[in-house]
């Protein structure tokens, strides 16, 4: 038989836009890490080609970063434009996006921002429920430090 060719633009339409199943995706991951909790009702992910946009409000800072990173760690999203409003007026510092690099452990990555190794659960903390093993972190994540100074 061999290679058909068709016009990929006629015939029926049963097959979702790739950019409308990784929004829904996104959005799935958001709840299924239990960061929905208190999201407003105008909470949106777009996602367009490799980059996923990120709408609404959100009820404080930690959440608001969770999410990003949710969305920005999943396989084909190179990109996260960060349009969402932090609901609280509570003045949190923005934590630092460190990307893990091969050879990382949360203890070298701990001692590079705080200084101290023994502070890994802080990070691990801060990356709950993303993470859900302290040693389960691969080149290229994306990690959330709050807080962090370079001290090395």
């Amino acid at each position: 038989m061999g290679l058909f060719k068709f016009a990929m633009k006629k015939g029926k339409e049963i097959i979702a836009d790739r950019n409308t199943v990784a929004a829904k995706a996104i959005k799935k991951e958001v709840e299924n890490l239990g960061l929905d909790d208190d999201l407003g009702g105008d909470f949106r992910v777009i996602v367009d080609g490799k980059t996923a946009r990120i709408e609404g409000k959100v009820p404080d800072q930690a959440t608001k970063e969770k999410i990003i990173l949710a969305a920005g760690n999943i396989h084909g999203i190179g990109e996260v434009d960060d349009t969402m409003k932090v609901a609280s007026k509570a003045k949190i510092e923005e934590a630092v996006f460190y990307t893990v690099k091969s050879g990382d452990s949360l203890s070298k990555i701990v001692k590079k921002h705080y200084g101290d190794a023994m502070r890994y659960p802080d990070i691990f903390d801060a990356n709950t429920p993303m993470l859900k093993h302290p040693d389960k972190i691969y080149p290229g994540q994306v990690l959330r430090i709050p807080g962090a100074t370079m001290k090395a």
